[in-house]
């Protein structure tokens, strides 16, 4: 599979996301927002101990998924792995399921995940990280990528790491530009993303502080990447792929009424959306309700009181609560 025909030049990526972009949501996103190009499952931690069964596997990707061409299509499956995982026995299970994307976790900040010696941390153990990538590379003949940072303590490594990973057949890396030390403080550095772009010569896509159209396109215009991730900018506005496509060419016509407009338009969509595929997956309400909470860190910050506006919906005891918040906010004027 070449992955320049399966992530296609300005493709719009909506990030994996622990404890997020499970199969329900996913499947909500991908009917509400079909702009996105591409979804990523959060990442299944590869045991040291003991196997996964193919159905653990296939649970975590989402057996909807599987079934339907079209959202397996979109779908790359996320691991996560150290040295001492099982990762050949696993990634034969995975690829046993005919599961052909896959894409590694080297970005992700976990103080518990580095303790074990996973996510970022192998930016700063090249022996173990190529051990890995090579295990993962000769077991699994589909789409493989990996979604790095610049590095663990520091960019030391930075090029380095980027010519082992393409070295070891990998065939795209995302680029958080920040390292893992940095977690998500300060401004993500777009110019390791251009950096990266001349360093290998695979498709390297941009991710870090893409919180609105304006930065998607200067994100393509400053580091010349062939593709970027959103991550908390698309929790902010999961529209954001369709807003941007809409706009290519006139993102600088873009008025604050008009996103205000849109963002009121879309909010009680997202969580209708969200709700009918929560429960089709049989979530109980106090899960869906728990689900909604975890959503609104971004969700209202364009609002006019969005602080205020946020407490209230945490705030909710119920589910049908959460729901009447949301027709209030609706009949509101907070969007001026």
């Amino acid at each position: 599979m070449n992955s320049r025909n399966l992530i296609k030049k300005n493709a719009l990526l909506f990030a994996p996301m622990e404890g997020i972009t499970d199969q329900a949501y996913r499947m909500a996103m991908q009917e509400l927002y079909p702009e996105w190009d591409l979804f990523y499952t959060d990442f299944l931690r590869i045991p040291s101990e003991g196997l996964y069964t193919k159905s653990k596997i296939l649970e975590h990707l989402g057996s909807e998924v599987f079934n339907s061409k079209r959202q397996n299509d979109k779908t790359i499956f996320q691991i996560l792995a150290s040295e001492s995982s099982h990762i050949i026995e696993s990634v034969t299970s995975i690829k046993d399921l005919g599961i052909d994307k896959l894409d590694l976790n080297l970005g992700c900040p976990s103080k518990k995940v580095n303790s074990h010696k996973g996510g970022a941390y192998l930016l700063s153990d090249h022996a173990a990280l190529k051990k890995i990538l090579l295990s993962i590379r000769d077991t699994f003949s589909g789409f493989f990528s990996v979604k790095i940072r610049i590095g663990y303590r520091d960019d030391l490594l930075f090029t380095e790491t980027l010519k082992l990973i393409e070295d070891c057949g990998v065939e795209a890396i995302t680029l958080h530009a920040r390292t893992r030390d940095q977690l998500y403080l300060g401004r993500a550095d777009w110019k390791y993303i251009k950096q990266a772009v001349k360093t290998v010569n695979i498709p390297l896509i941009g991710n870090g502080d893409i919180w609105t159209v304006e930065d998607i396109e200067n994100c393509f215009h400053e580091t010349g990447c062939h593709a970027v991730m959103c991550a908390r900018g698309a929790l902010k506005t999961p529209w954001m792929a369709g807003l941007y496509k809409e706009n290519v060419g006139r993102i600088h016509m873009i008025n604050q009424e008009m996103l205000n407009r849109t963002r009121a338009e879309q909010i009680d969509l997202y969580f209708h959306f969200l709700e009918k595929h929560y429960r089709k997956n049989g979530y109980r309400e106090e899960v869906i309700l728990k689900r909604f909470k975890g959503l609104c860190q971004f969700i209202f910050e364009d609002f006019f009181g969005a602080e205020s506006i946020r407490s209230l919906f945490l705030r909710s005891r119920e589910l049908s609560e959460f729901k009447a918040n949301l027709e209030s906010l609706q009949r509101a004027s907070v969007y001026a």
